[in-house]
């Protein structure tokens, strides 16, 4: 498995593609702070200006682009000039159709073009979501025109027509259709960012890239530097170095965390036996696993079975 899919997989996600706003005129929308979000988004027609609080600049989009918004901070969605700044929870509310659309009409609504988008969000419950959010910028942007984004394309075309009215099956299509964007929009950034950073960053360079591939298809393997090192086609130092400059951590750390990560989420969502997910995620024994397990999260990993089922309901009651 790559990396990207092992990560995603990892994750409990609920996903929703169901909002669809119009708009006339001169507007600005403010959002509050949000947590374990990912917002994405797509034009389907006309232009929108997004700025991240703290994040610099405002961006414009244009039809055809799309964004995703990363780090949870407030945001300001608005016409290009930008209307009146008002409170976007509370439009949201005060405009939403019964189809589910929001529409409004800004300043000047009668000489301004018609835009629209296509958004939703993904919120991330699982063990890796703060290895997939800590190292993307808080506002990503793909233009139709960037190389490879043409698959995301031909998906606002779809998305237009699942966004436009209300279908049979339309919360599993949609539902499906923002993982395919949110995949696909990543593998575009991860292709044509001029220098993503961390873990990302990591996945994208040919060679560090292939050991962490070689690490997520086979955990369990007793991995050692100079195996990865050679996975990677470089020297044992040289690798080393570069694992250490793109990820902040070593390459045994890395392998660590991700087999710490990977039994947390078996302990938390299955039944599976200690001793299997200790063998599953590279330990000769169960001792042995038990004791990196409470060094790493401060818990035995039968006692974080247990409070992790106490604070979800799945106890059974006595």
């Amino acid at each position: 498995m790559d990396p990207l899919s092992d990560v995603l997989s990892m994750l409990t996600v609920s996903s929703t593609l169901s909002s669809r706003f119009e708009a006339r005129g001169l507007w600005a929308f403010r959002y509050p702070h949000y947590a374990s979000h990912i917002k994405l988004g797509g034009v389907l027609a006309g232009r929108f200006r997004l700025q991240v609080e703290g994040a610099g600049a405002p961006v414009v989009l244009d039809a055809g682009d799309f964004f995703l918004l990363t780090n949870g901070q407030p945001f300001t969605a608005s016409s290009d000039p930008p209307g009146p700044l008002q409170d976007g929870v509370q439009i949201s509310r005060d405009h939403r159709g019964p189809d589910g659309v929001l529409r409004y009409e800004g300043q000047s609504a009668e000489d301004g073009p018609l835009a629209v988008m296509a958004s939703g969000r993904f919120t991330l419950h699982g063990e890796a979501g703060e290895l997939l959010l800590r190292h993307l910028p808080p506002l990503i942007h793909l233009r139709a025109s960037d190389p490879g984004a043409r698959p995301l394309v031909g998906l606002l075309d779809l998305l237009a027509w699942e966004t436009a009215e209300l279908r049979p099956g339309a919360s599993l299509a949609r539902t499906n259709l923002a993982a395919l964007v949110l995949v696909q929009a990543l593998r575009v950034y991860l292709a044509h960012a001029p220098q993503p950073e961390g873990w990302l960053g990591a996945m994208a360079d040919a060679r560090i890239g292939e050991a962490l591939s070689q690490m997520h298809g086979d955990i369990a393997r007793p991995w050692t530097v100079e195996r990865l090192a050679q996975s990677a086609g470089m020297s044992r130092t040289a690798f080393a170095v570069r694992f250490k400059t793109l990820t902040g951590s070593t390459p045994l750390d890395y392998l660590g965390g991700w087999r710490m990560t990977v039994a947390r989420n078996a302990l938390r969502h299955g039944d599976e036996a200690i001793a299997r997910i200790a063998e599953r995620v590279g330990y000769q024994s169960e001792t042995a696993f038990s004791a990196a397990f409470k060094r790493t999260v401060g818990e035995s990993p039968g006692r974080f079975r247990t409070l992790s089922r106490d604070s979800a309901g799945l106890t059974p009651s006595a």
